[in-house]
């Protein structure tokens, strides 16, 4: 789901119904002799879940920044010869999902800006709180910035904030801004000689350092990095600066750490073979399935995964439960964004085009199918008639989170709270909804439990409502409004 210049949403009928989706991918390489356009693309490529509407590089030379991006995924975007474009020996890249800014190519990132000291490129994971605030000082320091630039994002305001310092070189620039962003960023931006990485003093969005042979790396996770053989060395801390150049990296605190990781990144939004703070999220994604086996028992005869992002908890929910694991649903790996528009036959096929049930496997039986989260309900809704047709005697849906009842203004498009079907139903009603013979969720705390993160260094904010980071009155109330006219179609 992606909103148009004039604020409404566009849908693509494929995507009618998907998960939450975070902001972006970012990565960054510095390894002098290598290709890095190539090992920045394969970087996106392992991140590309993280964003699929665009993708950019910006690699550098010592002497000019270059910059090719283009709407689409990754491997649509760059071609072989694209990528012998970008010479150089450090570059960055940006995979997006737009949760600020409209969908356009004026919006793909990264951002390039000229300075007094060269040039800046950006590249930012997340979503800032006070962009209104900041847009304003953009204005007083370079009235001609902002929408004359044409981009609408707040990874172009703080692009802009750094180029428009006085300060004697980025790093510098970098220092004086950081502290005035609020919200959740992690950021990968250079110059013509060196790479940078920033946290916010939260930590809510994830981003990891590795190490190359000849260099190394930056990525949103840890996945990215062992797809271009770089070992993981640390995770770059919440309130932290990093430079990496010639003499290697060097590290700065721009604020004291208040961390507020995002729950959600072990819920859905990491990939299963990354890790966060130490904890293997696929093992996560298991502990959660075995606690929801143990707060939402049934009696049954197979627990089966939606593909694949219910896979792991649904393998925990049969070791927890002791009912067998098997695969009942099929998903097609090729069905991803589409440029045909489906015909009203195709149309009305819906997730058949995703998912399509095995019918040896289910027909005669009491299914336990196991998901991550309810959205709007529409994807349980369509699955638990497709195996009812296919013959399962029974559907029990259970879910690997709670409900979903908050938007997120730290960089997750949820649906808004009005389409949020957790938000007006209690769970009963939800159950009648989509149709199952039951539903359960697991707790709030028994996924916390399941992270082995400490409650009070975690955000819970859309399942709870209680912001951690301070959401201003025109924010929150400006997506209320937007709320209200999707609702009524205006």
């Amino acid at each position: 789901m992606s909103r148009r210049p004039d604020g409404l949403l566009n849908h693509n009928i494929l995507d009618a119904d998907k998960g939450p989706q975070d902001a972006c991918g970012v990565f960054g390489v510095w390894a002098p002799g290598e290709e890095v356009a190539k090992l920045a693309f394969y970087g996106l490529y392992a991140l590309q879940h993280r964003g699929q509407e665009s993708a950019g590089i910006a690699t550098s030379d010592g002497q000019r920044i270059l910059v090719y991006k283009d709407m689409g995924l990754v491997s649509q975007v760059f071609t072989e010869s694209d990528l012998a474009t970008l010479p150089g020996n450090l570059g960055i890249g940006h995979c997006r999902y737009s949760t600020t800014g409209s969908s356009t190519w004026v919006n793909a990132q990264p951002t390039l800006r000229p300075t007094k000291y060269g040039t800046l490129a950006l590249a930012h994971n997340g979503n800032l709180t006070n962009t209104g605030e900041l847009a304003e000082l953009v204005q007083k320091l370079e009235p001609t910035t902002g929408r004359d630039r044409g981009a609408t994002t707040d990874t172009e305001i703080m692009t802009a904030l750094i180029s428009l310092q006085n300060e004697k070189n980025v790093e510098a620039s970098a220092i004086a801004v950081l502290p005035q962003l609020e919200g959740a960023f992690s950021l990968v931006f250079m110059d013509e000689h060196t790479l940078y990485a920033a946290r916010d003093r939260h930590g809510v969005r994830p981003l990891v350092l590795g190490k190359l042979e000849t260099g190394w790396v930056v990525a949103s996770e840890s996945a990215g990095l062992d797809i271009v053989g770089a070992a993981f060395i640390r995770e770059i801390e919440p309130g932290e600066l990093i430079a990496i150049d010639e003499n290697g990296v060097r590290s700065k605190r721009w604020a004291t750490a208040e961390p507020k990781g995002c729950l959600f990144e072990y819920v859905y939004l990491s990939r299963p073979d990354t890790t966060i703070a130490g904890q293997g999220i696929h093992a996560t994604r298991v502990a959660i399935g075995v606690r929801l086996a143990k707060e939402a028992p049934v009696e049954a005869d197979l627990v089966i995964p939606i593909p694949e992002s219910g896979t792991p908890a649904a393998i925990g929910y049969a070791k927890g439960s002791g009912i067998p694991f098997g695969i009942g649903l099929v998903k097609n790996s090729y069905v991803g964004r589409t440029f045909i528009q489906p015909s009203q036959t195709i149309r009305q096929l819906g997730i058949r085009l995703k998912l399509n049930p095995l019918r040896e496997i289910i027909e005669g039986k009491r299914i336990v199918v196991v998901d991550d989260s309810i959205v709007r309900g529409n994807t349980q809704r369509a699955i638990v008639r497709m195996l009812r047709e296919a013959g399962a005697r029974e559907i029990h849906v259970r879910i690997s989170s709670p409900p979903v009842k908050w938007p997120c203004f730290y960089g997750i498009d949820f649906a808004t709270r009005a389409e949020l079907i957790a938000s007006g139903l209690e769970i009963e009603e939800i159950r009648r909804s989509i149709g199952a013979d039951s539903l359960g969720f697991v707790s709030l705390e028994g996924l916390i439990q399941s992270t082995q993160i400490e409650e009070n260094k975690l955000c819970s904010a859309c399942f709870t409502g209680v912001y951690p980071i301070r959401i201003p009155a025109d924010m929150s109330e400006g997506k209320m409004r937007l709320e209200i006219t999707e609702v009524q179609g205006i």
